[in-house]
């Protein structure tokens, strides 16, 4: 069926459109057409103007790009949002922020949780997420009534966690919630262990096997901090990743989160399994953990994709935020102001996300065929005057609060800044009584 049989659902006509793949393409006065959740048509303007539209919407002074990509997060952990700030990671994780979740994380909190992180992600532009925490089957009914899009990965460690005593249990509660979801247009399930000081050889090697039977992805932290990789030496004379390795878990399904700690094995060993790598540079940089090489690898040819880890740590989920610190870190950490360009940087939050997750022939790019996962950006303002650059303006100059309509599969879910299909007054009111009742000042 070419893009002219039958009428456009919608028919998008912003100054600016950047598919993303081609690379460092900017589209100057074009259309973007929408049909059946799909993009239909991508062409000059006066080319779009001919096509029949049911509706057409004027986008002037608007960038539209690729939804972004947020490629590691825990969602609900956006009610613990500055609960204990200023800390190193492991006593943050476990002087704080495990007693907390022991004492407080349900489902109730795990829905509450989560639907505050959908909205904030939609009005930062976020149309994917991937998601690693407790309850995932709630997680996922959230996502699934929000319209959005996202990777629920099973969060497993060896002790028992909200949720699941056992690690097998939460195993088992992955593989059936694989099933149920497999089928599922917009949410992916993955399998979580949490990081290789969490989870021992035997559960490493179950996760495996049933990953490889399913073909589905790993989500790990791996080398977040020089002492976790350091404390693995000492005890057992192996790198994590070396170990990871030799289990037989990297692979182009591996997502190794954070990797702030990189040798030269390191970097042969993911680039002979293909492995990508989630970059979470606010959450490192705040909890001091180091900083992932990420011009050696993209030079490498690894795949460097983007997160903005949970809220707990960072403390925003502002993906636009976070790709302008991964640019201007990547720049400080390889010593040229060459590294990580603004076209680079918005691949790495979009289409680098997607091939991450394994999701790069549905989403990342704008390209006829592909879900339409839109974003349109407001450069008309003052800050943005003058663009010689759109990227450039977009990642250097531009904040999460200029991001005015958002679709999802084709479906408008934030339009002039308005939530369609959450109620924000809301959510908010619900967030504050949690942190009334976590901080004691309620019962």
């Amino acid at each position: 069926m070419t893009a002219t049989a039958a009428p456009l659902d919608l028919l998008l006509l912003p100054t600016w459109l950047v598919p993303v793949e081609p690379a460092g393409v900017v589209l100057k006065e074009h259309g973007l057409g929408i049909r059946d959740g799909r993009i239909a048509f991508i062409g000059p303007r006066a080319a779009a103007l001919k096509l029949s539209a049911n509706e057409v919407r004027e986008l002037p002074g608007m960038l539209l790009s690729p939804g972004l990509i947020n490629a590691h997060g825990h969602a609900a952990m956006s009610l613990f949002r500055g609960l204990a700030d200023d800390l190193p990671l492991m006593t943050w994780l476990e002087k704080h922020i495990w007693p907390a979740e022991a004492k407080w994380v349900d489902e109730a909190f795990v829905r509450d949780g989560t639907d505050l992180a959908i909205a904030e992600q939609l009005k930062g532009g976020i149309t994917c997420f991937s998601d690693m925490y407790f309850y995932p089957k709630v997680a996922s009914d959230c996502v699934h009534n929000s319209g959005m899009r996202a990777q629920i990965a099973i969060p497993i460690l060896d002790f028992p966690i909200p949720g699941a005593s056992t690690p097998d249990e939460a195993i088992r509660q992955g593989v059936e919630l694989f099933g149920d979801l497999k089928h599922h247009p917009r949410i992916k399930i993955t399998f979580g262990p949490h990081a290789a000081y969490t989870v021992c050889d035997d559960n490493l090697e179950k996760i495996r096997v049933i990953a490889e039977e399913l073909d589905a992805a790993i989500h790990m932290h791996v080398h977040e901090t020089a002492f976790e990789v350091q404390q693995a030496v000492e005890q057992t004379g192996e790198r994590p990743l070396a170990r990871l390795g030799r289990l037989g878990l990297l692979g182009p399904r591996f997502q190794a989160v954070h990797m702030t700690q990189i040798s030269e094995d390191d970097l042969a060993l993911l680039v002979e399994s293909n492995t990508s790598i989630i970059h979470c540079p606010e959450s490192n940089l705040k909890l001091a953990s180091g900083f992932c090489p990420v011009e050696r690898l993209w030079q490498a040819g690894v795949n460097v994709a983007i997160g903005t880890d949970g809220a707990a740590s960072n403390n925003d989920l502002d993906l636009l935020g976070e790709t302008r610190t991964a640019a201007m870190l990547a720049k400080a950490v390889a010593g040229s102001a060459t590294a990580l360009d603004a076209h680079r940087a918005l691949r790495m939050a979009t289409l680098n996300g997607a091939r991450a997750m394994g999701l790069e022939s549905e989403i990342g790019s704008l390209e006829v065929g592909k879900a339409a996962d839109i974003v349109a950006f407001d450069l008309s303002g003052l800050a943005q005057q003058p663009i010689y650059d759109p990227v450039s303006q977009l990642i250097y100059a531009t904040g999460r609060d200029c991001v005015k309509h958002l679709w999802v599969a084709g479906k408008q879910l934030l339009d002039d800044r308005q939530l369609t299909r959450m109620d924000e007054q809301q959510l908010t009111a619900t967030a504050i009584a949690w942190g009334q009742r976590i901080s004691g000042h309620s019962e």
